[in-house]
């Protein structure tokens, strides 16, 4: 194998590997990166056999061939090297050698027999445009359970209908639901997959690369999800299991609803959870008919209280909430009207931004004892 690499070109691709190579080293050979070069293309391949990643990039190829390289050490050294050409040549015993300008190194490698092959990638049966699925993304996965017990909860349950597409996510004590609406052509009914998060979060690395009019093309196997970019594709091992019914939570009787503006409300959550308990992180939200009052306590920090005056004309409650929960939706939600909807004192509280009919935003969480 010897080829030659612009650095922009390598450094732009190696990046967006880098979220699935495998930092612990458990098994060594998933730590390097599996360079293919044939014809005009370098064709870069990672994995952590839950999700890989391959991308290309134009190369100038001398020998056809492939190998692998440590992907951090590749990645950190080719940043170093000066803008230009970079070449690269496969020695004996796995060794890859890279020169720049007059600059030498070589690099330990290890056998490309014993990487991982990719599962064969499926005819596409959906295109999602790009910035839909990343806007539905950025809405939810911050709700998936960090817990690695909750198996099912370790992702985001994606439906896809003809004309429309809805991403759900919870960990038990919170939940963000996102609708949209769209034309998929050629869907015949509903199709509802479970993807990982940390699937959901390299996607958002793809798409945030993609032109403004990219699609994702989507496909699956009984095994494998793969969502294709361009050039670069993505492979999630899917999650298997139930995820919960989530209709069965989403509040009905919320009938005691005041409007606040989202960054508003951001701020004053901001400053009071200052004093909150570090542990429970509670805020106490209290409604009645001259506004809402947000008072928090610890008795390590202090006390705050703060009120922001609405107009208000159902009965008067108080509520706890976790104000972290509250502060992730609201740095996800769009800017403008965010409605607040109660029930009671100890039934969920939702959460859901006015004004964009194409889109449908809800987030509910689950009220603390105060």
């Amino acid at each position: 194998m010897e080829f030659t690499v612009s650095k922009a070109d390598l450094v732009r691709e190696l990046s967006l590997t880098q979220g699935v190579v495998e930092r612990k080293a458990t098994i060594p050979i998933l730590s390097n990166i599996l360079c293919e070069a044939a014809g005009d293309k370098l064709t870069l391949t990672a994995t952590d056999l839950e999700l890989s990643i391959q991308t290309t990039c134009a190369a100038k190829v001398q020998t056809e061939g492939s190998g692998t390289i440590p992907a951090k050490k590749l990645l950190d050294l080719a940043r170093l090297l000066p803008d230009g050409d970079i070449r690269f040549k496969l020695l004996q015993n796995h060794w890859v050698q890279i020169v720049s300008d007059r600059k030498t190194y070589k690099l330990v490698g290890l056998s490309k027999e014993n990487f991982p092959s990719l599962p064969s990638l499926p005819p596409a049966s959906v295109r999602v445009p790009a910035k839909l699925l990343a806007n539905l993304i950025a809405k939810t996965i911050f709700a998936i359970s960090a817990e690695e017990s909750r198996y099912t909860l370790n992702g985001a349950l994606a439906v896809l209908k003809p004309d429309g597409m809805m991403m759900v996510a919870t960990d038990g004590h919170r939940l963000a639901l996102m609708e949209a609406d769209h034309r998929f052509d050629g869907l015949p009914g509903e199709a509802r997959t479970l993807v990982p998060k940390k699937a959901l979060a390299e996607i958002l690395r793809l798409v945030s690369e993609a032109a403004e009019d990219a699609e994702v093309e989507f496909s699956q196997d009984e095994s494998h999800l793969f969502f294709r970019l361009g050039e670069r594709l993505l492979v999630a091992r899917k999650l298997t299991g139930q995820f919960p019914n989530f209709e069965a939570v989403l509040p009905r009787d919320n009938t005691k609803v005041v409007v606040l503006d989202r960054a508003e409300l951001q701020d004053a959550l901001r400053r009071v959870s200052q004093l909150a308990d570090q542990r429970s992180h509670a805020v106490k939200l209290t409604i009645a008919r001259e506004g809402i009052e947000f008072s928090a306590s610890s008795p390590d920090y202090g006390e705050a209280k703060e009120a922001i005056e609405r107009e208000y004309r159902g009965d008067p409650i108080a509520i706890g909430f976790n104000a972290e929960y509250l502060l992730d939706f609201l740095s996800a939600a769009p800017d403008g009207p965010i409605a607040l909807e109660l029930k009671d004192e100890q039934s969920a509280g939702q959460l859901r931004p006015q004004g964009d009919p194409q889109t449908r935003y809800r987030y509910v969480v689950m009220p603390m004892r105060i």
